[in-house]
């Protein structure tokens, strides 16, 4: 399979070209994640298992309904692994083939945006992992359990997690998305400063819908982010002042008068 090559800024090409172009970007795409979730399938017990550790030790005997739900389950765990680790890849095939009609001046603010994007991401992934699913399950899993026979379904715990894993990390994002208002000036620093209190509530309300209702986890998980908001503000004052204009400087005339 012959790659798809990197256009240069300002280069022309045809319609055509770029059509093949794309259709190689997603044959990359796709023949890249059917490796991924392969090999994650080979290691299938591994992740289910990593996956189960956050539940409390008495409930991580995971149940399963119907004939193929075993396989069917283990295969959407694999195929939901091998895209996030082919992400990266995907990611860099869509900014090669946007990338060519944007100035190279632009490309390198776009590429710092990703490279901390995806630290972000992967903070907040870990964040999910090891402080938000393990306190959401403490709680939600023991809820009533007087009452009840708490077993948890496989298929049902899995869509959980990766639920909770997901929404964390985009979360996370948030210092990104205020910097992209901020860049193409739909934001300021000035209304960042004096919005705090409407910016706030706005972020409790994000906490509230992310998942585990639980008044406990909601407060863990709002912490973090309160303390993104107030790290978006400052970053964008630092991207204000190094994107304003440096002063023109005085006419040898005019100073000479």
């Amino acid at each position: 399979m012959k790659l798809p090559r990197r256009l240069r800024h300002g280069e022309e090409a045809t319609l055509a070209e770029h059509l093949d172009e794309l259709r190689a970007r997603l044959i990359v795409c796709i023949v890249v994640i059917t490796l991924t979730s392969t090999v994650a399938f080979v290691f299938h017990h591994r992740l289910v298992r990593w996956l189960e550790e956050p539940l409390p030790p008495a409930r991580r005997r995971l149940i399963t309904f119907g004939v193929a739900e075993p396989f069917t389950t283990s295969l959407k765990v694999s195929i939901l692994v091998g895209v996030a680790v082919a992400f990266p890849l995907i990611l860099y095939q869509l900014w090669s083939f946007l990338a060519p009609a944007i100035e190279e001046g632009t490309q390198r603010i776009v590429a710092g945006f990703a490279a901390f994007s995806g630290v972000l991401l992967a903070a907040g992934m870990a964040f999910g992992y090891w402080l938000a699913l393990p306190a959401a399950l403490q709680v939600l899993t023991n809820f009533d359990k007087q009452l009840y026979n708490i077993q948890i379904r496989a298929n049902d715990y899995l869509n959980f997690a990766f639920l909770v894993l997901i929404a964390m990390g985009v979360v996370f994002e948030l210092p990104i998305f205020v910097l992209a208002l901020v860049r193409i000036g739909i934001l300021t620093t000035q209304k960042l400063r004096r919005s705090r209190r409407v910016g706030y509530f706005i972020v409790l309300v994000i906490a509230v819908a992310l998942p585990g209702v639980d008044p406990f986890t909601t407060t863990l998980e709002a912490i973090p982010l309160f303390i993104l908001y107030e790290l978006s503000i400052w970053l964008a004052v630092l991207l204000e002042r190094r994107s304003r204009p440096a002063p023109a400087p005085a006419l040898r005339g005019a100073d000479d008068a």
